[in-house]
């Protein structure tokens, strides 16, 4: 069906660059002035991105990892404490909170919509909860409504990883603007990119303060001699960065735009496909589309997952079969609990006040979505043959293991 390679998959430089990015940049390397304090283009994104998001504040850094990384060392966890997240996710999600000695305790997914379900995060609460990571997966919302009553009734803040949910809406607000803070990535592949770079907001006054020492080792910078709050790092975002996020703030509507419009067209072509299955959006929300998953009817077409992504591929349709393979939790660092050395910290050091070990079973719908879904890339440089293709080849492969069967 496809010989021709689709925009950017397999090349994750075709973002929108252009002239904007060209001019901020020139700016700053005529100034002289590379670092953000001095600079202009990191305070200038942080206040814009907020005042989109209609939120008090922004905090840049330097990773959508250090942001989330931002949002945890601001509440300042204790040893032990434990923070409730999605079992499919990017290790860049768990590394903040094994990184402030808290455990990563795991929730299980809707089986359609691949964001956490409210009653399992309920399961998990205890007197040791000391926050909840709600991902956004590939741009779909979680049933924010659902979680943030759970989190209200206990006292526990939330925080939206929104790396892959750039101007996704959950009942007309954006993510990342309900919970306590909502943290975004600039990496290359996001809607928006600064090649990499992150940035976190909240309402919050006291938080933001944190946050924000969090972000810049602990220094306050205000007058006089130096001095150090708190301990943070150093995940301070550079101007050279900030300039280009900035000219990437002013393009990314019509790139969500464009991946929804493209989106619509494709899963308008599937709902007349047997057999295959289009994303589901959750009721009065918007999808951005980082990614595009499917199912298929396995008994329909007689076919797994895998084959049929398979056959996929064959027609040249880019695809992949099961995202990150296993639940994150199956992963070495945190099934074998070999973060810091030989310790074992921080599941079983001080602190922990029960032994917390993962088995690939612990979130049985997740296994099942692992095992079923297909994402096929998406970008808003598709064209109408681009999404014409791709719908052609899913018809195409349908109906062979159709009449196959």
């Amino acid at each position: 069906m496809r010989t021709a390679p689709f925009p950017t998959v397999g090349d994750i430089s075709g973002r929108l660059m252009g002239n904007e990015e060209i001019h901020n940049l020139t700016e700053v390397i005529r100034s002289g002035k590379l670092f953000r304090h001095g600079g202009q283009f990191v305070v200038r994104f942080e206040e814009q991105f907020a005042r989109r998001h209609g939120v008090k504040h922004g905090i840049a850094s330097t990773s959508g990892t250090a942001a989330l990384h931002v949002a945890v060392g601001a509440l300042q966890p204790n040893p032990g404490d434990e923070i409730i997240t999605s079992p499919i996710t990017d290790m860049g999600t768990i590394i903040p909170i094994v990184y402030q000695n808290a455990i990563p305790v795991f929730a299980d997914l809707e089986p359609d919509m691949y964001c956490m379900q409210p009653g399992s995060i309920a399961r998990q609460i205890n007197d040791r909860t000391a926050a909840i990571i709600v991902v956004h997966l590939f741009g779909q919302p979680t049933d924010m409504d659902a979680v943030l009553g759970l989190a209200r009734d206990r006292g526990i803040p939330v925080i939206e990883d929104c790396a892959q949910a750039y101007l996704t809406e959950y009942h007309g607000k954006l993510a990342g603007t309900m919970g306590t803070f909502g943290c975004f990535s600039l990496q290359q592949s996001k809607h928006m990119t600064a090649g990499d770079g992150g940035i976190t907001i909240t309402n919050d006054d006291e938080l933001a303060i944190r946050a924000r020492l969090f972000a810049d080792k602990g220094w306050p910078r205000d007058p006089g001699a130096r001095r150090y709050e708190m301990l943070g790092l150093n995940y301070r975002m550079n101007e050279l960065t900030g300039a280009v996020a900035c000219a990437q703030l002013g393009k990314v509507e019509t790139v969500v735009s464009r991946r929804r419009a493209a989106a619509d067209t494709l899963t308008a072509r599937i709902n007349a496909i047997e057999g295959v299955n289009p994303p589901r959006v959750r009721d009065n929300c918007q999808h951005s589309y980082w990614q595009y998953p499917i199912t298929i009817d396995e008994q329909a077409l007689g076919v797994s997952p895998a084959d049929f992504t398979r056959a996929l591929s064959a027609e040249g349709i880019p695809a992949s079969v099961g995202y990150i393979g296993h639940p994150i939790y199956m992963m070495k660092p945190l099934r074998e609990r070999t973060a810091f050395g030989a310790s074992h910290c921080p599941w079983e050091c001080q602190g922990a006040s029960r032994r917390i070990e993962y088995r690939e079973n612990d979130c049985p719908n997740t296994v099942e979505i692992l095992r079923r879904i297909i994402i096929i890339p998406w970008d808003e440089n598709y064209t109408e043959r681009d999404v014409n293709d791709i719908a052609d080849a899913l018809d195409k492969v349908a109906a062979h293991f159709r009449r196959k069967g």
